[in-house]
């Protein structure tokens, strides 16, 4: 069932593209940069960054990894480019990963080590590309990913923009539906693609519409329990869904910063 009706999609739709075209427009920059991964949250950020502020302005990086990443990511991938009408350009980073894992003597063990190694490839490639051509990086993080930390500090979080920050990812398949994306990347199952087979749902161990109904929820102020019985969620679910937030805190503020002024006399 839809949370929003035509309208409302439409006037958040003019809302992100009037707050891309300032934010470029404040930054001095001349476009922007988006990694496009073939998935739902790219994809939306894409279109409606290319009816911002034109698609001449938006430059698509596909980076996938061999090995890892589904043909049908790079297929539904360039395709949203095409749709969108932006130029694109594809990178391999496998060369990339394995020259890093082989520089630091890497024993392949750490799984989440190598796994958080290649969204922060992907973000120093984004940031190369918009450094070079004077444009800032639109990250595609939403609401529910932001809310618990489902995203790589300094990779996937690593960004100057995000247009969809605000939306659940249940309300990014609405909007996203409203825009015209693709049918196959609105059916296909949300991933990461940090490892072969891995899905976002999968790895997190909650729905997608678990997660947001929860999510909406704490920040109304519920308690666990209350949430539980008002949902009809599993209470150890939304218990574990409190403890990604609580424990994701420090993904979502700069560094802090030990205070010593107070020690030095002046």
């Amino acid at each position: 069932m839809s949370r929003f009706s035509e309208e409302e999609l439409e006037r958040i739709k003019m809302e992100i593209e009037n707050f891309i075209r300032k934010e470029v427009d404040s930054a001095g920059a001349e476009g922007v940069v988006i990694g496009v991964s073939g998935g739902v949250d790219s994809a939306t950020v894409a279109i409606l960054s290319a009816e911002a502020i034109g698609s001449d302005k938006v430059l698509g990086l596909i980076m996938p990894e061999s090995g890892v990443t589904e043909n049908r990511d790079i297929v539904d991938a360039k395709e949203v480019c095409r749709k969108a009408g932006i130029k694109y350009i594809e990178i391999d980073i496998s060369s990339i990963v394995d020259s890093f894992l082989e520089a630091v003597g890497s024993d392949g063990k750490s799984k989440i080590a190598i796994a958080n190694l290649k969204p922060r490839i992907r973000m120093m490639l984004n940031y190369y590309h918009a450094n070079s051509l004077n444009r800032i990086v639109a990250g595609t993080g939403n609401k529910s990913e932001l809310m618990v930390g489902y995203f790589t500090k300094y990779g996937d979080g690593g960004c100057d923009i995000l247009p969809i920050g605000d939306l659940y990812k249940t309300e990014v398949y609405e909007l996203a539906k409203h825009i015209g994306v693709p049918e196959s990347i609105l059916k296909k199952k949300p991933s990461a693609g940090l490892w072969k087979g891995q899905t976002d749902e999968g790895e997190m161990g909650v729905t997608y519409r678990e997660l947001d109904r929860v999510l909406s929820e704490i920040e109304k102020g519920l308690s666990t329990m209350e949430i539980a019985e008002k949902t009809g969620i599993d209470e150890d679910v939304v218990k574990k869904v409190f403890y990604m937030v609580e424990t994701s805190e420090h993904k979502r503020k700069m560094p802090p910063v030990a205070s010593i002024r107070h020690l030095i006399k002046t």
